[in-house]
C-alpha cells in the first residue's frame, strides 16, 4: 500500500470519541431549540450538519473544536472508525434540521418541534451511550444493497 493510500485510509477514520463529543454539543443545541421555542440554534445546526456532509466530520466545527481542544487532553484513541457512518447519521440529521426549520418558519410550529425533537433524541442517545442510529441506519442500508453469495 502507498503512503497516499495509507494517508487516504487514515483520512476517513474519525475518533469515536468526537462523534460523542460533537453528538453532545447537537443535544445541547437542539435542547436550546426546543427550550427558547426559537429556531436560529437549530439554523445553525443544519450549517453544522451541512458543513459535516459536505466535507467529512472531522471538518465540522463540533470535529475542529474537539481535535483542537478536547482530543489533546485524551491522548490517542484506543481505535478508530470508518468515518462513512457518523457522515451518514450527519446526513440524516440535516434532513430532520431543514424539515424542522421548514415549519418553524412557515408557522408549522409542531413540525419544528417534532422533527427537532427526533433529532434531538438521536443525539441524545449518541451522546450519552455511544449508539449513533444514523449509523446504525447506514449499516443496515449497506447490508440491503449488498448482495451476498451463498456458499455451499
Amino acid at each position: 500500500m502507498s503512503e497516499q493510500q495509507t494517508a487516504q485510509q487514515a483520512a476517513q477514520q474519525v475518533d469515536p470519541r468526537g462523534l460523542r463529543f460533537a453528538a453532545g454539543v447537537t443535544t445541547v443545541v437542539l435542547a436550546l431549540t426546543l427550550v427558547l421555542n426559537n429556531p436560529w440554534p437549530l439554523a445553525v445546526q443544519a450549517v453544522v450538519f451541512a458543513i459535516s456532509v459536505a466535507f467529512g466530520v472531522s471538518a465540522s466545527p463540533y470535529g475542529l473544536l474537539f481535535k483542537r481542544l478536547v482530543r489533546p487532553r485524551l491522548g490517542p484513541p484506543k481505535e478508530l472508525e470508518d468515518a462513512a457512518p457518523p457522515r451518514f447519521a450527519q446526513l440524516v440529521g440535516l434532513v430532520f434540521a431543514v424539515a424542522g426549520l421548514v415549519g418553524y418558519l412557515n408557522g408549522v410550529t409542531v413540525l419544528g418541534v417534532v422533527a427537532t425533537g427526533f433529532a434531538l433524541v438521536a443525539a441524545f442517545v449518541n451522546a450519552a451511550v455511544g449508539l449513533c442510529l444514523g449509523c446504525e441506519a447506514y449499516l443496515l442500508i449497506h447490508r440491503i444493497r449488498t448482495p451476498t453469495t451463498a456458499t455451499n
